[in-house]
């Protein structure tokens, strides 16, 4: 179906959408349980861990009116399927990545990642202090959907290679798993992009079906055991340079719940995200010392790597602005990162900069 068609007979028109908002809420009575599909394996290092923040957060906030039974990848559906089952009714609730669900819209990367995107204090900016948020909210109610980013990556490192690339025609070819926009991008350089869930990625770097992965950074990628199966690691990466992981809750479950448990849940994810965030920064980087010792080889894109994944990815990102709500998601989104980036720049990135240089010299 062409998306501008859709979103025209979408929920935002007509006279049930209309009806729908006048109509007395109904709030269910008693304890709630709430089944919570994520796309994540059980236990995984960072993401798992903001599973639970959020699902323990909503029961504390609650006082155990609302609780969550949250369910890894395959538990009850696959990884890739949680947005259908919840949209659908089958579930009440999911915690994944919203770019592995582009196929459903494209605007859905804005809210994990798009490449040449937002960093994680830009996203922040964006979702909390200006208009992000209500923009998530209203394409997820496109979708019979309640969305909130709840956990937050930082920026994500450019992959783990089997061999070091050189410019960017090493890309032609190359099997590599990269999900979402950026993995649109990576496919005009000619690399053979597959998406697949977190916990399929070793045995396909096992196996020679990739030859190449992107996954999180350091400490995710060591406890995946990715150092195991490719010797060279690349940390900056074009295509999550701040990257939010995010809840939505079936739009009519939402809505029968009372105003309380729903600020509940808003609350909750919000802490996710900035208990997330903390807790990726803070292991990166011991993780990628060891990583270091245990004979990684650190590697660095050329700038000719860098210019080719940032016309692919301007020329991917233009390409959907005939779409009416990408478009204004993504010129809301460019907007702030330009403001906000404008004066980061010449702030924490200098002083940053700055001090790294002085301390060095000590």
């Amino acid at each position: 179906m062409d998306r501008r068609s859709f979103l025209k007979n979408s929920a935002f028109g007509g006279a049930a959408a209309a009806t729908t908002a006048l109509a007395a809420p109904a709030y269910a009575q008693g304890n709630r349980t709430l089944t919570m599909v994520t796309t994540w394996p059980r236990g995984l290092a960072g993401v798992w861990d903001s599973v639970e923040r959020v699902a323990n957060s909503i029961t504390a906030a609650t006082d155990g009116q609302v609780t969550v039974e949250a369910k890894a990848a395959g538990e009850l559906v696959g990884a890739l399927e949680v947005f259908d089952a919840v949209t659908a009714g089958q579930a009440d609730m999911y915690h994944g990545a919203d770019y592995y669900f582009v196929g459903q819209h494209p605007a859905w990367a804005y809210f994990t990642a798009v490449p040449f995107g937002m960093t994680a204090p830009e996203m922040m900016t964006w979702y909390y202090g200006q208009d992000g948020m209500a923009l998530h909210h209203e394409l997820g109610e496109v979708f019979g959907l309640k969305s909130f980013i709840a956990g937050q990556t930082g920026a994500q490192g450019g992959g783990w290679f089997r061999n070091p690339v050189a410019s960017a025609d090493d890309f032609k070819g190359l099997k590599f798993r990269m999900p979402g926009l950026g993995g649109e991008a990576l496919s005009k350089l000619g690399a053979s992009v597959q998406v697949l869930p977190g916990g399929e990625i070793y045995q396909a770097l096992s196996t020679g079906a990739l030859d190449a992965t992107e996954w999180i950074g350091p400490w995710s990628d060591e406890k995946l055991g990715l150092q195991e199966v490719c010797n060279y690691y690349y940390p900056a990466g074009f295509h999550e340079p701040g990257a939010a992981l995010s809840t939505a809750v079936n739009l009519e479950v939402f809505n029968s719940l009372t105003p309380s448990q729903q600020k509940a849940i808003e609350l909750a994810c919000a802490d996710a995200h900035q208990a997330n965030y903390a807790q990726f920064i803070a292991n990166n980087g011991p993780a990628l010392e060891r990583l270091k010792s245990g004979g990684t080889q650190i590697q660095e894109f050329s700038d000719d790597i860098w210019n080719a994944f940032g016309n692919a990815s301007v020329e991917l990102l233009d390409s959907y602005t005939s779409d009416d709500l990408f478009k204004k998601v993504h010129d809301s989104a460019q907007a702030s990162m330009r403001a906000s980036g404008g004066w980061l720049s010449v702030s924490d990135s200098a002083y940053a900069q700055q001090r790294n240089r002085v301390l060095a010299s000590m």
